[in-house]
């Protein structure tokens, strides 16, 4: 039976094989590491959110909107949703509120994961009304069904998540900045994903142990793969 075709099933492979190891430091506010992660913790927390998430109907093929800024909590999201098989939806923040509500419109999303800002937004102004389940990143679950710690400490103990996806399968939806144009989404699948990080490695001769510096997630889609591929969902 071939393994899945899932961008986050090096995940659990790399936490068995150096599960001490450092997978992620991000700098606190001081400027000093605020927080480490090693593979073997960010594996076990992904998969305690990925477990929590379905308990509350995220699950494979779930159309889920993330406004999380670039901390521990976005990665540890992004590599649950990814595991679950749901699908993240991400907007460019910095384009018009306008704009902004009719990408998460387009969108149809069905959960909506943001920091306390974004849920108060999505209240006012109208942002996603589609999505049902609301997770916040703040420690109370104001305007929320429930906080991220919460979904973390119910799926805690269910032990490892990883959908059954194939390459086909959609993996997320990125919008672009919406720079030369309207904003479009561009629909990724897990192949996609599984090849660029192929492309990525050999280009920049990336191996075990070395360390790089990203100065922020990419919301803005690199081309790949059939044009047909990349339509307004």
């Amino acid at each position: 039976m071939n393994p899945p075709c899932n961008i986050a099933a090096a995940l659990p492979r790399l936490a068995r094989e150096r599960p001490d190891q450092i997978a992620m430091r991000c700098p606190g506010r001081d400027g000093r590491y605020g927080q480490t992660l090693t593979y073997a913790e960010l594996d076990a927390r992904s998969d305690a959110i990925a477990a929590g998430l379905a308990r509350r109907g995220i699950v494979r093929g779930t159309r889920t909107v993330v406004m999380v800024r670039p901390t521990p909590a976005f990665f540890l999201l992004m590599f649950a949703l990814f595991k679950a098989g749901a699908v993240p939806v991400l907007v460019d923040p910095g384009i018009a509120r306008r704009v902004l509500k009719q990408c998460l419109d387009e969108a149809q999303p069905q959960a909506f994961i943001g920091i306390p800002l974004a849920l108060l937004a999505k209240a006012l102004l109208g942002w996603a009304k589609a999505a049902r389940v609301r997770i916040t990143t703040g420690r109370r679950a104001w305007l929320a069904d429930a906080t991220l710690a919460q979904v973390e400490a119910d799926g805690r103990g269910a032990g490892p998540q990883l959908a059954d996806t194939d390459g086909e399968d959609v993996a997320a939806i990125l919008f672009t900045s919406g720079s030369t144009g309207v904003p479009k989404g561009v629909v990724y699948r897990h192949r996609h994903f599984v090849a660029q990080i192929k492309m990525l490695r050999e280009a920049f001769g990336i191996a075990p142990g070395g360390r790089g510096f990203p100065h922020l997630p990419a919301v803005r889609p690199v081309r790949s793969g059939p044009r047909s591929d990349q339509h307004h969902p």
